[in-house]
């Protein structure tokens, strides 16, 4: 017969439960949150990691390595002119990746994410149309951006109302969308955009003087912000970072911030000078910290990552599983609209050449790339990013190096299978470690 645990002397049980609790609600929280210097933060990171835990160091990895491969084979890679034309190439698919990563958090995927971009750009283009509605250009965005998000409810109220699979209700609307993107552009096969402020948001650039006090406000207001966060949960005793963390990550930011903005600055302009951080970079770190603080700081974004985690056990307690699903399918579809926004200011013109099949590729690619998993449950918007900054450094640099496009797709691909494959095996190391 087991040995049933007692107390140890001089305890009661009911103080030996309480400490029993006490140990069990601290096992639960990440080691490195609970962590009172940095050492002791890295080395409950590192025992993480070795955990099968690695966030973003794969695709951090892959990008340093992507980066040492072109640079060797052609000086240009990694000048400030060429990196600054990659981040601009790398937003679009950046942005697109953002809104899959909703989709893919709850263990479904949105195949029309692409089209949706291309109908919410054919939209935009003839709202702006000087020879038909010409609409004013805010006015013009906000029924683009609408028409998507309504697109996105839609699909979103099938999948959970009706209980059809997700990947054939997007299908079905990649083929729709598609169809109705090339009757709206017509006979003519494509539309040009001649708005400014439009086309100002892919080729614009702020001024070297702007980009120095946006970038230091930015770094300002968010590092106070963090400051003040993690000193009120110190205060409150919840579980928190060192101060000498939080201070070495407002660092870290403003460093990166400053690297940006000296990269930005260098001019890059053959013929007249272009100088400055361009629009589009801006409102793709926009985007990030909006969607970041959606998923990270709002009861929403808990209960996406609680459906895709096990959707049977957030439904028991009391999460309202259909209008989680189909607000995640309305904001896919609304950042898909932005991104059609983008690539329509970039090529000021929208046609039926628009290939919305490669680029909801490109989506899923770039935020499981990134790190979102494909199982559901985990991911974050920085994983999108950063997974479109890959693919783009890989299309730039085998542009540079005159690389045929079906090798271009061939080199995609098995980046992806090996993203793929570390997310499956750090997956299967987090289950049988358990």
């Amino acid at each position: 017969m087991a040995k049933v645990d007692e107390p140890a002397p001089g305890v009661t049980p009911e103080e030996d439960l309480t400490a029993a609790d006490d140990a069990s609600a601290a096992s639960a929280v990440p080691a490195e949150l609970v962590a009172d210097s940095v050492p002791a933060y890295l080395r409950a990171s590192f025992a993480r990691i070795r955990g099968g835990e690695t966030g973003i160091l794969p695709v951090v990895a892959g990008l340093l390595l992507v980066s040492i491969i072109f640079q060797s084979l052609n000086s240009h890679f990694l000048t400030a002119a060429n990196l600054v034309n990659l981040l601009v190439q790398a937003a679009l698919f950046s942005v697109l990746a953002m809104g899959e990563i909703y989709a893919l958090l709850l263990g479904e995927i949105d195949l029309s994410i692409g089209f949706v971009a291309g109908l919410g750009g054919v939209v935009l283009a003839e709202l702006l149309k000087p020879t038909g509605l010409d609409w004013p250009w805010w006015a013009a965005i906000a029924v683009a951006l609408g028409v998507c998000a309504l697109i996105g409810l839609v699909q979103g109220t099938i999948i959970t109302r009706l209980g059809l699979p997700s990947f054939v209700v997007t299908l079905a609307g990649f083929l729709f969308f598609q169809g109705v993107m090339l009757e709206l552009l017509g006979n003519g096969g494509s539309i040009l955009v001649g708005d400014a402020v439009v086309n100002g948001i892919a080729s614009g650039n702020l001024t070297p003087l702007a980009s120095w006090i946006v970038m230091l406000a930015i770094v300002g207001v968010g590092g106070l912000m963090s400051w003040r966060r993690d000193a009120r949960r110190r205060a409150a005793g919840l579980v928190a970072p060192p101060q000498s963390l939080t201070a070495l990550k407002i660092a870290g930011a403003l460093l990166g911030g400053v690297v940006l903005v000296l990269l930005c600055n260098v001019d890059r302009g053959r013929i007249v000078p272009i100088q400055g951080v361009p629009w589009v970079v801006l409102l793709v770190f926009s985007l990030l910290a909006l969607w970041t603080f959606v998923l990270g700081r709002t009861r929403f974004g808990r209960y996406v990552y609680a459906i895709g985690g096990n959707a049977e056990a957030a439904r028991r307690a009391g999460v309202k599983l259909a209008w989680i699903k189909t607000a995640s399918f309305v904001l896919c579809s609304l950042t898909a609209g932005i991104a059609g926004l983008i690539y329509v200011s970039r090529l000021r013109s929208v046609s039926t050449a628009f290939e919305g099949g490669t680029l909801v590729l490109y989506a899923v690619a770039a935020a499981v790339i990134g790190g979102t998993s494909l199982f559901g449950g985990r991911g974050k918007a920085v994983h999108g990013v950063l997974g479109g900054i890959v693919i783009a450094a890989i299309y730039n640099g085998m542009g540079l190096l005159g690389v045929a496009a079906p090798y271009q797709y061939m080199v995609t691909a098995l980046v992806l299978l090996a993203a793929v494959t570390i997310d499956a095996l750090a997956r299967r190391g987090r289950v049988t470690g358990r």
